[in-house]
């Protein structure tokens, strides 16, 4: 039976809602779509939830309109600003010599577990990119092996609680309840990344409006990601002030002449700010000048953010570059230069049933790929914000013999205070063992001294 998704993609300069129908074999037709500006956000955080409910209400009411369902939940992205990212590990022993879907998640809860949160953030993913079987790593699917003890690596995101809770009002403003929350870099790998970039090991870089998110995708997972809050408009406003030009202007040149290729010496007239009924006359070689170094500086940034997550050795398969941003003609040049000797691949969402003309262009990677996660196009485990531990195909969790409708059989991890009740309960219970022996053996040695 095919259900309805709504999935709401919240950028730093326009909203985006697109409901879909997933068959039974987690099939995609998209169905509508509806796009607003961005209202009420800054550098991809809430920054006033009324007017951020008013765009997300606006773009939602669109998609409804053209899909003819009217959906309550939905699946939104958030920014990689004010994300932290970690990595930790979790070790269990297989009881049975057999690992079920109950070891694994057991594991990947003893690895969240274990690692230092903070109070003040939330889990928005974890996800395991290395386990090991006994003495074997890198295994890619531990399910159903034999085994004696099954370990995981595990790269854990996560984000402010206030910065949750806020998108998640923002939302309920809008009349629609948050069924799950994506990173929209996650979310833009899946919509453009292949089978074999991810085994080799890739950078996806999304270059929005206001913000740059990168990930990088090593093995079964992601192992990195971090945030930049430099994008497109920013080439709008540098262009504004070199050219002394309004910013509604400024990014009509970007977006009519911009380009990173060899400038041309044609000249144009721009109104003053402050003026705007004088016109003065602007070079195009200025103009290129002016994109050429912000471009080329964000680039410089990113090379650096691929550097320092160590992991430069580990993407054969090079950069991807999506995002609005990323289509500006040149880029890719320009990135191949500053990155080194690595490929660079620009990137549009992959096609599917029903994928509107506008849909297919870069700047949708992340909105496309909130709707192939609701159809399970996620790593092969995850933890998601709910806590919950999925699976890429759902038919293992249904088939194993944990019953996941009744949460007191998801294993969870003691509480501190639960290990030091349960350690004073051992130390109590071995000091009553102690002392059941001794009176066994007093009465024994007043029996044998009696008899004797």
């Amino acid at each position: 039976m095919s259900r309805t998704v709504l999935a709401i993609d919240i950028g730093s300069t326009k909203i985006c809602a697109i409901i879909a129908e997933i068959g039974d074999d987690n099939s995609i037709a998209i169905t509508g779509a509806g796009i607003s500006k961005a209202q009420g956000l800054k550098k991809g955080s809430i920054t006033n939830i009324e007017l951020a409910s008013k765009s997300i209400r606006t773009a939602v009411s669109d998609a409804k309109r053209v899909s003819g369902s009217d959906v309550k939940t939905a699946i939104v992205s958030i920014s990689g600003a004010y994300t932290k990212s970690l990595n930790s590990n979790g070790i269990v022993n297989i009881q049975n010599k057999e690992i079920s879907f109950k070891e694994i998640e057991k594991v990947m809860q003893t690895s969240l577990y274990n690692a230092n949160i903070p109070n003040e953030f939330e889990v928005l993913h974890a996800l395991p990119f290395n386990f090991k079987v006994d003495d074997q790593d890198f295994i890619e699917d531990p399910l159903g092996m034999n085994a004696s003890r099954l370990e995981v690596d595990t790269h854990i995101i996560t984000t402010q609680k206030s910065n949750l809770n806020n998108l998640k009002k923002a939302v309920r403003g809008a009349g629609i309840e948050v069924e799950n929350i994506v990173l929209n870099s996650y979310a833009s790998s899946i919509a453009t990344l292949n089978e074999d970039e991810k085994a080799l090991g890739v950078a996806l870089i999304d270059m929005g409006g206001n913000t740059s998110n990168i990930i990088i995708h090593s093995g079964n997972s992601i192992r990195y990601n971090d945030f930049l809050g430099v994008a497109s408009n920013h080439v709008t406003s540098d262009l504004s002030m070199a050219l002394h030009t309004p910013l509604n202007v400024a990014d009509s040149v970007k977006l009519n002449y911009g380009s990173l290729l060899t400038p041309s010496n044609d000249l144009i007239e721009l109104p003053i700010i402050g003026d705007e009924t004088t016109t003065h006359e602007v070079s195009l070689e200025v103009v290129h000048n002016v994109i050429y170094a912000r471009v080329e500086e964000t680039l410089m940034i990113l090379a650096q953010f691929i550097e320092n997550s160590g992991l430069k050795d580990q993407i054969g398969a090079g950069v991807v570059l999506t995002g609005g941003f990323s289509q500006m003609e040149g880029i890719r040049d320009l990135a191949v230069a500053t990155f080194g000797s690595i490929p660079v691949r620009i990137a549009k969402p992959k096609e599917m049933d029903g994928l509107f003309n506008n849909l297919r262009s870069a700047e949708y990677s992340s909105a496309i790929g909130l709707v192939m996660y609701a159809a399970s196009s996620y790593t092969q485990y995850e933890i998601d914000v709910n806590k919950r531990v999925r699976h890429s195909n759902e038919e293992h969790i249904q088939n194993s013999s944990v019953d996941f409708s009744d949460d007191s059989d998801i294993p969870t991890p003691p509480s501190p205070d639960e290990t030091k009740r349960d350690r004073m309960i051992s130390i109590s219970s071995n000091k009553e063992k102690k002392s059941d022996e001794a009176g066994t053996f007093s009465k024994f040695w007043n029996w044998a001294t009696q008899l004797f």
